[in-house]
């Protein structure tokens, strides 16, 4: 299905204790794997690997001369377990709980090496799966050339995990879970004056007005093509990123790493905080002298890397420009 390949990996052992098998899967697009550098990009929270193409959800970024070119490099994409993007009941996870996005890094680090990858040139993901690029690049500190988190940072922060405490809670009480946590999350997802200026108060029929028509929208539309364990998986990967876990200080951490740094905040971006970024970078900077830090402006807040695409690729173009980059022999 949507030309999915698959690794299983059995009896992997969760940070909870818990074992459990695998079936990891992926797809690939442009050039054939081994034989141009190799971009990792990983979803956010309701995506999954088909990054581009049909219903591919980065093509404005993605593809033939653009920014990420396709034609110079392999573009390797994995689902986070359980997403249920191959809508099989069986790959679906019960016991989300047990799970953390250290455990998702590691599934992927080990589909890595199944696929005898060694190297990555760049590993990118927004949101939830930028957090999951720090934890690949604390797990394996020599595997990436560039790190690039977009709109999220290394720690689920106190405001975070509260978020998703109110999302776990509705998606295990409400009478229609999924409608209602995508319309509370999408209000995390904009601003209130991204808001304003996408309706202006304006109202559509029987007396309802537009945003809330637009928040039903998008609670209905999710509910047609998500699965609510999938949901319930993916809030919780999303409420354990912390790649300073186990007592490790970041700057410890930051020491080791070999890759390249490229924060990319949203100065509006009420989910991920910008200001957090922007302490991180400092923080940062003070031991490890390849870390940049680059602001997408706009009014449209953590949504805005889905939306800014002409600032999110001016920003990328300087690690991408294919001029700059070795094609491997």
């Amino acid at each position: 299905m949507r030309n999915l390949k698959y690794i299983d990996i059995s009896k992997f052992e969760t940070k909870s204790g818990e074992t459990i098998d695998v079936s990891l899967s992926y797809q690939t697009f442009g050039v054939n794997l081994g034989s141009a550098p190799i971009i990792l990009v990983n979803h956010a929270l309701t995506g999954n690997s088909n990054v581009i193409g049909e219903s591919g959800w980065w093509n404005d970024l993605i593809g033939d001369n653009k920014c990420l070119d396709t034609n110079y490099y392999t573009v390797l994409a994995f689902n986070i377990p359980g997403n249920g993007f191959d809508n099989i009941n069986e790959n679906l996870i019960d016991n989300y709980r047990d799970f953390t996005a250290r455990d998702i890094a590691e599934l992927f680090a080990i589909g890595l090496e199944r696929l005898n990858i060694n190297q990555l040139y760049a590993v990118i993901g927004g949101s939830v799966g930028g957090g999951i690029a720090w934890e690949l690049a604390a797990l394996r500190p020599n595997l990436i050339e560039h790190l690039i988190p977009i709109a999220t940072d290394w720690k689920s922060t106190d405001w975070i995990i509260a978020n998703c405490h109110i999302q776990d809670a509705i998606l295990n009480n409400s009478s229609k879970p999924l409608e209602d946590a995508r319309r509370h999350a999408m209000t995390l997802y904009r601003t209130p004056e991204s808001l304003t200026q996408k309706f202006g108060r304006s109202k559509k029929i029987h007396n309802l007005f537009n945003v809330e028509s637009w928040l039903n929208y998008h609670g209905d539309n999710l509910s047609n093509r998500f699965h609510l364990k999938a949901y319930k998986m993916m809030n919780q990967i999303l409420r354990t990123i912390n790649v300073a876990e186990d007592g490790y200080a970041l700057k410890d951490l930051a020491k080791k790493i070999t890759a390249d740094i490229h924060i990319i905040t949203i100065n509006s971006d009420l989910l991920f905080k910008p200001e957090e970024n922007w302490n991180t970078y400092v923080e940062l900077k003070s031991v490890k002298e390849n870390v940049t830090i680059g602001e997408i402006k706009s009014i449209h807040g953590h949504d805005a890397f889905l939306i800014e695409y002409q600032q999110l690729v001016k920003l990328l173009r300087p690690i991408f420009c294919a001029k700059t980059v070795k094609m491997i022999a």
